[in-house]
């Protein structure tokens, strides 16, 4: 019973926790803190007694064995680096490679003794290392211990002992610290810590026993070795090339790769599994849900950052990403790609950029991309909701896939790109490109959205008055037209297609879609017949600010004349498929004799579309109608990409390693009106790191020139890219080949 004389009151709820969210800690369920950041480390004490000292202390040591310097051997030009093939990383450590030998060269005060004399070299990864989580690895000699990693001495010359050290195949990849250790009767004594001793072990390719070991050289040296990228983009039936610099061995590249491991708090012992590195990295490359390297913006408004057709490299992004801890503006789905690729080479897993022509953005589970006709046939856009991308990049990388039934390794898709949400987070991958194939879309991790990029159908609804809808044309072929990635050891393009699907129409395809299905994956399945008449857009190739014709060819297949009521609609989209705005609406009728053919032409200005013109330039036509005579649909879908103007480079005559060489740039503006807030950028891989110059206007029908000095780092072949973007006009490129002689 309450107290009568009590007055019940009220207190206000607390104000809600403002600032950034409080990060989880161990404290209290672990008894160490676990180790997440590979920029963490502690100090091992130099001597560590075997037990009390006597009353006066330990006696003098220096009867004993001692060391007084370590090789590290981490030049580009000595052992270790050359076998490795890590003489390219621009860091002043020693870089190495897991499951294979490297050498240290250590120098005692005395000659080495094996029979009397104790030593082990140690290395320590992380905060807290520990012998049972593998962070802290003693290597001995004469392997007199267990140890994960193995030793042996392969030299000794008078006071030099050269120790031969193989890091376990299945290791934490990272930047670790050495000691040495010396054992006295008295205690343990150690080398002290000195940055010098630093060295990075990455994943290893070349060594069987590595879960990314790839026994293909030429495919090898492209998806691990190469700087230089290509990543397609445009339409299928116009193909564009864009030039990238992947810069994975650039200064500070890789201290910026491990740093977005530390960023996500993965657990350093996770960090020797490339699944779980490969699947961690695809959420932190976006900035969606954690802070992630790059922020998406689809928008066309870049003000407050660069614009993704701006980027010519990874560098910059990946260094502006360490150095500020912010995530970077802006990125779209290639400039995800490649730093991803970046990222990858990096560490040492094989990987590439793989683009995907006519790619389903599908967002219900299901296989189909729906759009929406009135009873006219003409199409409804505000109930057109699916967005059809023009073009779609993504990464695979080479790993086996334990956690999965044989066959089913190797090439494994990710996407950093934020299209929707797995496991509670903005990330796409490892999925096996075998089990994409196959139909196995219950194999983690998201085979069954991959899927659907590359199998959805193109449903068209006709919607009646009443409100209902009916299937009345599928296309089965529109989506996943064409899928490629680089040729490994030259510039040309590479079709894969069929590794990700069996031919359209063939047994095998028919027994993939079934498979899919009973996991899951919901299909339309109506087998319509076909309209007798065909209608058939044409490949187009226009420049920015032209005007031009296109012509509608409709074939008549049947012995009796034909009269089709015809909507065609042209729009201006972002590579994306989504609709900027429509410029073009006519609706002629069209009559075709008996197996005839009639052609019905459109002209386009460019007044007409160039004021609504969007990034990457893409004009979508849909012709929709319905044939009188048999009430059929007929459709047809054609994406053209208009030409941008191209910038020119040229470099000066006779590169030769750390000569002074000049890169020039040229751009004449096409168009009667100025561009204004323009930024020019340019770079190479090996040659030139990256450079920018911003010019505030360049009037109508005027030309520049830009002109940088740069001094090759290394000889072989290399490109200078360019790239020239501002608001009014985007995606200019150019480049210009080069071969540096030692």
């Amino acid at each position: 019973m309450s107290d009568p004389g009590a007055t019940a009151t009220s207190s206000p709820a607390p104000p809600p926790p403002t600032g950034p969210r409080p990060k989880m800690t161990s404290s209290g369920r672990s008894a160490v803190p676990i180790s997440s950041s590979n920029s963490d480390s502690t100090d091992i004490p130099e001597f560590e007694p075997f037990g009390l000292p006597g009353p006066r202390g330990f006696p003098p040591l220096t009867d004993y064995l001692d060391i007084l310097d370590v090789d590290m051997m981490r030049l580009p030009e000595e052992k270790n680096k050359q076998q490795h093939h890590t003489n390219l990383y621009n860091s002043d450590y020693l870089v190495v490679r897991r499951g294979q030998e490297f050498e240290v060269k250590i120098t005692f005060n005395r000659p080495y003794k094996p029979a009397s004399d104790k030593f082990a070299v140690e290395f320590v990864i992380g905060s807290s290392p520990q012998f049972s989580k593998g962070t802290y690895i003693p290597v001995f000699p004469h392997n007199e211990r267990p140890s994960p990693w193995e030793g042996s001495i392969t030299n000794t010359a008078d006071n030099t002992v050269t120790m031969g050290v193989t890091a376990a195949a299945t290791c934490t990849v990272g930047k670790y610290h050495m000691y040495v250790a010396v054992v006295t009767p008295f205690g343990i004594r150690r080398t002290r810590k000195d940055e010098s001793r630093n060295l990075y072990i990455l994943f290893n390719p070349w060594a069987s026993a590595d879960a990314v070991f790839l026994d293909d050289e030429k495919e090898r040296d492209e998806c691990v070795m190469n700087e230089m990228g290509i990543i397609y983009h445009g339409a299928y039936d116009d193909v564009a090339e864009r030039n990238w610099n992947y810069g994975q061995f650039n200064f500070g590249v890789l201290d910026a790769c491990l740093y977005i491991m530390d960023r996500s708090d993965m657990p350093i012992t996770n960090r020797g599994d490339p699944i779980r590195v490969t699947r961690k990295a695809s959420a932190m490359l976006n900035s969606r849900d954690d802070e992630g390297v790059l922020v998406g913006n689809w928008s066309g408004d870049y003000t407050y950052g660069v614009a993704p057709t701006s980027w010519t490299g990874s560098t910059d992004i990946l260094l502006t990403y360490a150095s500020g801890k912010m995530p970077v503006c802006y990125a779209q789905c290639w400039v995800y790609a490649a730093v991803f690729n970046t990222f990858l080479r990096c560490l040492g897993i094989p990987s590439r950029v793989v683009t995907n022509f006519y790619s389903a953005h599908d967002t219900d589970g299901n296989l189909k991309m729906d759009i929406i006709l009135d009873e006219n046939g003409r199409i409804d856009r505000s109930r057109t909701k699916d967005s059809i991308w023009n073009y779609h990049c993504w990464n695979e990388c080479y790993m086996s896939r334990p956690d999965l039934p044989a066959g089913f390794g190797g090439w494994q898709v990710v996407d950093a790109t934020p299209q929707e949400t797995s496991d509670g987070m903005y990330r796409c991958g490892p999925a096996s490109v075998q089990a994409i194939k196959h139909g196995q879309i219950c194999f983690p991790f998201d085979a069954a959205f991959l899927f659907a990029e590359v199998n959805s159908d193109v449903v068209f609804y006709s919607r009646n008055k009443d409100g209902t809808m009916e299937p009345v044309r599928v296309n089965r072929t529109h989506i996943g037209r064409m899928v490629v990635t680089k040729s490994p050891g030259d510039m040309t393009r590479r079709e894969i297609t069929d590794q990700y699907k069996f031919p359209e129409g063939s047994t095998e395809e028919r027994t993939v879609l079934e498979k899919a299905e009973q996991y899951g994956c919901k299909r339309n399945k109506s087998e319509l017949p076909a309209a007798d008449v065909d209608l058939i857009l044409p490949t187009l190739e226009v420049s920015v600010g032209d005007d031009f014709e296109m012509s509608l060819e409709f074939v008549n297949r049947s012995d009796e004349r034909r009269t089709v009521d015809i909507y065609i609609s042209g729009s201006v989209v972002f590579y994306t498929g989504v609709t900027s705005s429509e410029f073009l609406f006519r609706n002629p009728t069209v009559t075709i004799g008996p197996n005839k053919s009639v052609k019905e032409s459109v002209t386009v200005e460019s007044k007409a579309y160039m004021k609504h013109l969007v990034e990457q330039a893409n004009i979508n036509f849909i012709a929709t109608g319905k044939v009188q005579e048999t009430g059929k649909i007929i459709t047809a879908m054609k994406v053209t990409t208009l030409h941008n103007p191209k910038l020119t480079v040229t470099v000066s005559e006779g590169g030769r390693v750390s000569e002074e060489m000049t890169a020039t740039v040229e751009f004449t503006n096409p168009f009667s009106f100025s561009l204004e807030g323009v930024y020019i950028r340019m770079e190479g891989p090996g040659i030139m790191l990256p450079k920018s110059k911003y010019y505030s206007l360049i009037l109508g029908r005027t030309s520049l020139s830009w002109a940088e000095y740069f001094t090759p780092q290394r000889a072989g072949n290399s490109r200078v890219i360019a790239s020239l973007d501002c608001p009014a006009l985007r995606q200019v490129l150019g480049q210009a080949s080069i071969t540096v002689k030692p």
